[in-house]
């Protein structure tokens, strides 16, 4: 497998010195790769700035030393190192041929980003493509690139497991993200998974699970969200909240997973390419 992480900290601290008219134009040229994977209709800016990423109608001091940081610490480099050392990891399992990457900067005052994603996220839900988005703070700079990884082992484990929007379980996209925190702590160590699967701890959680459990099988791409995300972020994005706490899905999926490598004896990586329901029966 080959890797092409686009070199977008130049391109943004281009952007981020240019006159305020035209940053609009170069971030549409800099996010054009992107556009044909993205299912919304409307300016790719729009886009952009409603899922979080920097402003570019406005200035910000804060702008330009955030992406000076993330040169510092070679953060494009580190995204390579990770996906290579990731798909050495799991060099059993069919691989795409290339996979590209993007990262733009978050923006500091999107309350969804800095509150219920703890300031990044990533998507690698499209065939060849992971999509990376951060504020950079003290808690997340160093998982970024660990964050690379728990969206390719997704575009990895979707070489092996069928994944259709329509018939896809509400376990499968929870079993799916438990193993993926899982081969990222395999790979790395605790420190390098996200904050999402510990979000959600006490009676919270077990309610969660109990809601969980109860729709398992319930199957569909426009339903499954909601069971891994939470309530915030399915009513931001107009779906039907089922009761679950933010990011709830994680600590579950999580659960899940564990259940299953202590009861198989298998680790993390050997267990990516198993579909769910040998999982979760395991799990149980």
């Amino acid at each position: 497998m080959k890797f092409l992480v686009h070199d977008n900290l130049d391109a943004m601290a281009a952007i981020l010195r240019a006159p305020l008219p035209e940053r609009p134009d170069l971030l549409r040229e800099m996010l054009e790769p992107i556009r044909a994977i993205i299912p919304f209709p409307g300016d790719i800016v729009d886009i952009h700035q409603q899922g979080g990423g920097f402003r570019v109608d406005a200035e910000d001091p804060r702008y330009l030393p955030a992406v000076e940081r993330l040169v510092s610490i070679d953060l494009k480099g580190r995204i390579e190192k990770e996906l290579e050392r990731a798909s050495a990891g799991l060099s059993h399992l069919k691989q795409p041929d290339l996979v590209r990457v993007m990262f733009v900067l978050g923006n500091p005052d999107n309350d969804h980003l800095m509150t219920t994603a703890r300031g990044y996220y990533g998507m690698g839900g499209t065939p060849g493509w992971l999509y990376l988005l951060a504020w950079p703070t003290d808690e997340n700079v160093e998982r970024i690139a660990h964050c690379a990884v728990h969206e390719l082992h997704h575009q990895i484990r979707y070489h092996n497991v069928e994944w259709n929007p329509a018939t896809v379980t509400v376990g499968e996209h929870i079993v799916a993200e438990g193993l993926a925190e899982a081969f990222v702590r395999e790979l790395s160590g605790p420190q390098a998974m996200g904050p999402w699967s510990a979000m959600v701890s006490g009676e919270p959680l077990e309610d969660a699970y109990r809601k969980i459990m109860a729709d398992i099988d319930l199957q569909g791409m426009q339903n499954t969200p909601a069971y891994v995300l939470g309530d915030t972020a399915t009513a931001k994005f107009g779906g039907e909240p089922r009761g679950i706490p933010d990011m709830a899905g994680y600590a579950v999926g999580l659960r899940l997973v564990e259940a299953h490598l202590a009861a198989t004896g298998m680790s993390a990586a050997e267990s990516s390419g198993l579909p769910a329901a040998e999982i979760l029966r395991a799990s149980r």
